[in-house]
């Protein structure tokens, strides 16, 4: 091939491509420390969802993004369970300004790993002979939106001191 059949490679012009490349279990925890008193308890079971997500990135275009779920219910204020679960994915970027990346690892790569957290602890809830659990949506571009407001609210406050 002579060097006039090569097309030039712009890389300017080159659009945001995303690829997931894996999606795998990295932690999973259950406990029912009350057990098997706790089956015979009465009262409205209260659940607590507490979310994390941590990035993580391997390469220059490679990130991991970690979606940790831990759900508590407790009867009476007796732990009936817990469980954590964390589900990562690794996910190929390549061409994003930095404020699309962050955004795109803050909102998209979690709602791509949320259904697997969901169906995760459902299991492992009726595993250990408790009613099944689905937990809600999850709207995480309302986080990502509260979570930079808090950082620019902090940013804000620490060059007024």
């Amino acid at each position: 091939m002579t060097e006039e059949n090569k097309a030039p490679v712009n890389n300017e012009n080159q659009s945001p491509s995303l690829s997931l490349q894996k999606i795998y279990t990295k932690d999973v925890s259950f406990e029912a420390p009350n057990a098997p008193h706790i089956f015979n308890e009465k009262g409205q079971p209260e659940i607590k969802l507490n979310l994390n997500q941590k990035v993580n990135k391997l390469d220059e275009n490679t990130y991991e993004v970690a979606l940790t779920a831990t759900v508590t219910c407790t009867v009476s204020e007796k732990t009936t369970y817990l469980v954590e679960v964390c589900v990562a994915g690794i996910f190929g970027m390549q061409n994003f300004q930095d404020q699309a990346l962050h955004q795109t690892l803050g909102v998209y790569c979690p709602n791509v790993l949320f259904p697997y957290v969901r169906q995760q602890v459902s299991d492992m809830v009726m595993a250990g002979g408790f009613q099944p659990l689905m937990l809600q949506p999850v709207n995480f571009e309302q986080m990502y939106a509260q979570q930079m407001q808090q950082a620019q609210e902090q940013a804000a406050t620490s060059t007024k001191q």
